[in-house]
């Protein structure tokens, strides 16, 4: 199979979109508690990382595409054996096609979470072979250059995106 890149979309399986879009939802404590406190926003190094986001005939717990990088947060549910191997096929089609899985269970996730945080910053710094992405310089804004000025001809000092809409708001006195 090809190597995941953007010019697939990473694999991504439109039709698990609404199962995704459950689990974001209902996500456990763990994976709350990993998205919060260590990969939401940039936190990890500025690479930005999906939730639930469908890969192949998966849903990975948690996404970096510049890493291709897919960690996995596991509840009880995988403590069979039946799951374990599951997990196991999982893993090895991912890695097929590029990504790299970092698996924990919900308890190092909730109970040692600065480990856990320190284990990924660990595998991103020597693995990381293109840089995070960088902010717009000081005085730009994220927005499309037709939406830097107001109506009033002020420049806009914020935005906020939506999937891929940029909205601006707050202008500069």
């Amino acid at each position: 199979m090809e190597p995941a890149s953007p010019k697939n979309n990473y694999h991504y399986n439109k039709r698990l979109q609404p199962f995704a879009n459950r689990l974001r939802k209902n996500a456990t404590k763990g994976e709350a508690c990993l998205w919060k406190y260590v990969l939401r926003a940039g936190n990890m190094k500025g690479y930005t990382f999906r939730r639930q986001r469908p890969i192949l005939n998966y849903i990975a717990d948690f996404a970096c595409f510049d890493l291709c990088l897919v960690i996995e947060v596991d509840g009880i549910s995988h403590e069979t054996e039946e799951a374990a191997e599951r997990d196991r096929q999982k893993d090895r089609d991912l890695e097929a096609v590029g990504f790299t899985v970092l698996r924990f269970s919900n308890w190092e996730v909730l109970n040692r979470i600065d480990d856990v945080s320190e284990i990924i910053l660990k595998w991103v710094e020597e693995n990381a072979v293109v840089p995070p992405p960088q902010p717009p310089p000081a005085g730009e804004t994220c927005c499309p250059w037709w939406w830097k000025w107001s109506v009033k001809g002020r420049p806009c000092s914020w935005s906020l995106r939506l999937g891929s809409v940029a909205l601006c708001g707050m202008y500069e006195a």
